[in-house]
């Protein structure tokens, strides 16, 4: 034979392959096994972080979408003075000029955009929106605005009867301040025409807050050319009659100025009743998880960097309220990023466990055949390259079915959480082999010195010790760290993890002493199965791996579903926090007047329970303690339910206590004495609250006009339909359905039920390194006399400690597991003032407690079954062993 030189070569010469193939045979049922568990976990792990971007990008566009106008740019000006005439007499100045200023503030604007900022945003639409009229002509509330609007291109008309509102008069001119209203020209649309039955030429009656009338002429009707043009959106009320706009049971009709027409408008309010505003849309589809600080951040400069609103000047003033919507959303994302972590952490750290049983499960069945191989001269490498081979054959065609399989569903793979399950489960395999080879064929010899083997005892027990501590230290770190830094990536996302670790550690030190005490118990009774059953068990109690396995996947299991169960009910509390009831109308002040007629209405309709009313201010001046601390006052009645204690207060700063003297400070009034007597009940999107009962205010001689109605009963939806409500069914399916809510509770559902099967998993593998010892065992008491039932009852006893152990201290320490819940800000994704109360899932708690227990027969069975055929031969010559 030719010597072929080179260590590649050699090695590869020296591979016995009819052995790798024939341990692969062997043991084809925990290298299944094992494969199916990296495929699963490579799936999830390797699919989960492409979803958690994906489902960050659509949150953040979620979040701009439904802020609505509240996420627009808008820059805002005011117009040149016009309080002087041509001649000096007191008057005004008629500009022709305006939508030519308006227009260059458009483009001025565009031009003060930084590129990020300016690539999220839809193009610029300016406008100039007259304050609310009203119709004094009918008993039906109705209100009238006037707006101009210019896109640039748009939005374009065409006038079906009469035509395009057009000057009063051309050109500049002077108006006296005694002279009669000026006189507007708009246009209305097809359906308000059709609505109120007016035609072109046609005079509205209208006036303002203060009862000045207007004098606005209808020129003529017109039909959008394009509905779903960008410019509608500012003033929708322009093309359909807006119900509830300005209040419940109003109406707003609008009316339509041109550039023609809107120097005159100017003329038919006070100077500074009307601003040109230029508003910047966020375009939600090119806004992204990764973007989005950019682009706050650019949004906080711009309006630090702008002038304030309270300038006398033409200088522009930019706002926008999309800062802090993304601020939010942001801060949603990454509490949720670290949620989802920390359950992919606990999927992962159960699998690891899995894939290490299996791996010793392999390790003590090749224990003798790799005896053998080392003792006919097989080089501790070489069987390690054997088995390293097989291994990683089996791990890396498993995790690429999996990883395949996350490719097709997100378009990528996260490598870095698919590597430790890919290392845990190709590495373990040879580890153990390794060590069986090198443990059967030592040539170290056992002292025969007692005090020797003793200190190689308490050597032992003192690393395991170490070990156990360093774990302990760990977990304890990873908590305070959680506790500390909320949640936030690195090292507080492994406290779940680590402290289920550190709670089977601690089970694993209990287990031994809980059977020892049950067998020294039953030595004194005449049952000897129970005998037999629990020798067996203490002999077994004190495997580390298989109690570490089980016990942290069913914690882990048990952290999972009480995850979902707590975050779905805190999204049905946290509905109930904002609106405070079934349905909650928001009634502005122009309309407050009818807020008891609407409530009467409302209460009168069959399914309504209860109707309440209040007014709530917010940012009503409360003195506390010398200190100035901004409040929402919520003027209820009923609001506190002894008259004598007239305010109820909730502070998130602690300003507000209960036994403190407030002051409610009013402008141009003396102050009112409130007394803080209780804690007010959580208010939604408010941190300092003062609840005060009407009728004792009243008597402090402040009135109240209510502009809040809460409705409650199983009629309310239908009771408030067509009055603008915020329903808390729309408010519960919006937040169960948002993207960041429904993949936290697809994963906890999911993560749950994998633990489990990995538990199971982990059980199975656990009998069946056992299964050898225990049935040699029971072999030789059945020589005695034993039957197949009572040695099945015996193997049971063997295994039930571990069922117990995983089913109660299980869900006892996944119990205790629940107190990191407030570190994890769950009610940022919950929409609550306060972190929801832990719920416990009951029922699922019972079906994984049942699970373990009834796997323990399942197994007993499945082992009988495989070895009844043994002859009687066998089983004598396993007795006389």
């Amino acid at each position: 034979m030719t010597v072929v030189t080179g260590r590649l070569s050699v090695l590869r010469f020296s591979l016995h392959w009819p052995s790798v193939r024939g341990r692969a045979r062997a043991d084809t049922g925990p290298l299944i096994l094992s494969a199916l568990v990296v495929a699963l976990v490579s799936l999830l792990s390797g699919a989960v972080p492409g979803l958690m971007r994906d489902t960050a990008d659509a949150a953040v566009r979620d979040a701009v979408r439904q802020a609505g106008p509240s996420a627009d740019v808008t820059v805002q000006a005011r117009w040149e003075p016009d309080d002087f005439t041509s001649d000096g007499s007191p008057g005004r100045m008629r500009m022709a000029h305006l939508a030519a200023d308006l227009a260059d503030l458009r483009g001025r604007s565009l031009e003060q955009l930084s590129p990020d900022l300016r690539a999220a945003l839809r193009p610029p639409v300016a406008s100039v929106i007259t304050p609310t009229l009203r119709f004094t002509d009918g008993s039906v509330l109705r209100t009238f605005r006037m707006a101009y609007l210019d896109g640039g291109n748009g939005p374009k008309v065409e006038w079906i009867d009469g035509a395009a509102p057009s000057a009063t008069v051309d050109g500049e001119a002077d108006v006296p301040y005694n002279g009669p209203p000026w006189r507007v020209r708009v246009g209305l649309s097809e359906s308000a025409a059709a609505s109120s039955g007016v035609r072109p030429g046609a005079l509205l009656q209208v006036r303002d807050e203060r009862g000045a009338t207007k004098n606005v002429q209808v020129s003529g009707i017109f039909r959008p050319v394009d509905r779903n043009d960008p410019a509608w959106r500012l003033a929708p009320w322009l093309l359909d009659p807006a119900a509830d706009a300005d209040g419940a049971g109003t109406t707003r009709f609008g009316g339509l100025l041109t550039a023609g027409s809107l120097p005159d408008a100017r003329l038919a309010f006070k100077p500074d009743e009307l601003r040109r505003i230029v508003t910047f849309s966020p375009d939600p589809s090119v806004i992204t998880w990764e973007t989005a600080h950019g682009i706050a951040a650019t949004a906080i400069t711009l309006k630090a960097t702008s002038a304030t609103s309270s300038s006398f000047d033409t200088t522009s003033t930019w706002n926008t309220q999309l800062d802090a919507v993304l601020r939010d959303v942001t801060e949603q994302v990454s509490a949720a990023r670290v949620q989802a972590s920390v359950l992919l952490f606990a999927v992962i750290a159960g699998a690891v466990l899995v894939l290490a049983l299996a791996a010793s499960l392999l390790g003590r069945r090749r224990s003798a055949a790799l005896a053998l191989a080392r003792q006919r001269g097989a080089a501790l490498p070489v069987l390690g390259t054997e088995l390293l081979l097989e291994s990683g054959l089996v791990t890396l065609m498993a995790a690429a079915v999996g990883c395949a399989g996350a490719y097709l569903v997100t378009g990528g793979v996260a490598g870095w959480w698919v590597a430790p399950v890919v290392l845990a489960a190709a590495g373990a395999g040879p580890a153990y082999g390794i060590i069986a080879a090198a443990s059967a064929t030592r040539d170290r010899k056992v002292p025969a010195n007692r005090s020797a083997r003793r200190w190689l005892r308490h050597t032992a027990a003192l690393r395991r010790a170490a070990a156990e501590i360093a774990v302990l230290l760990a977990a304890s770190a990873a908590a305070v760290a959680l506790h500390q830094r909320g949640p936030a990536p690195g090292l507080p996302v492994l406290a779940p993890t680590s402290a289920a670790v550190a709670a089977s550690l601690l089970l694993l030190r209990l287990l031994p002493l809980v059977t020892g005490l049950v067998l020294r118990r039953l030595l004194r009774t005449r049952r000897p199965l129970a005998v037999f059953g629990a020798a067996q068990a203490a002999a077994s109690a004190g495997r580390a791996l298989p109690v570490l396995t089980l016990v942290t996947s069913a914690v882990l299991a048990v952290f999972a579903l009480t995850l979902g169960a707590t975050v779905r009910q805190g999204l049905i509390d946290g509905a109930r926090e904002t609106v405070g009831a079934d349905a909650r109308i928001d009634v502005t002040d122009e309309a407050s007047g009818s807020t008891a007629e609407v409530a009467a209405r409302i209460a009168a309709r069959p399914g309504v329970t209860s109707v309440s009313t209040a007014q709530v201010i917010d940012g009503a001046r409360i003195i506390a303690d010398e200190a100035l601390v901004p409040s929402r006052l919520i003027i209820r009645s009923g609001g506190v339910s002894d008259p004598s204690v007239p305010a109820l207060v909730r502070s998130a700063s602690g300003q507000l206590r209960p036994g403190m003297a407030l002051e409610l400070r009013r402008d141009d009034e003396p102050p009112v004495r409130l007394a803080a007597s209780g804690v007010a009940p959580v208010v939604s999107g408010a941190e300092e609250v003062v609840i005060v009962d009407a009728a004792a205010l009243t008597a402090a001689g402040v009135e109240s006009a209510p502009n809040t109605i809460w409705v409650n009963g199983p009629g309310t939806e239908a009771a408030v339909a067509g009055s603008g409500a915020l329903l808390r069914s729309e408010v519960l399916r919006d937040r169960r359905a948002a993207p960041l809510v429904n993949g936290l509770l697809w994963l906890s559902w999911a993560s749950a039920v994998l633990l489990v099967l990995l538990g199971l998993a982990g059980f199975a593998l656990a009998a069946a390194a056992g299964a050898p010892q225990r049935w040699q065992t029971l072999s030789r008491l059945r020589t005695l006399g034993l039957t197949p039932r009572d040695a099945r009852r015996v193997a049971a006893g063997e295994l039930v400690p571990w069922a117990l152990a995983t089913a109660v201290g299980g869900i006892l320490a996944g119990a205790a597991l629940t107190a990191l819940f407030r570190a994890l800000e769950l009610r940022l994704l919950t929409g609550q003032e306060v972190d929801p109360a832990v719920v416990w899932p009951w029922l699922g708690l019972a079906v994984v407690a049942a699970l373990f227990v009834a796997a323990v027969p399942v197994i007993v069975r499945f082992e009988a079954v495989v070895r009844r055929r043994r002859q009687l031969a066998e089983v004598l010559r396993v007795g006389g062993q």
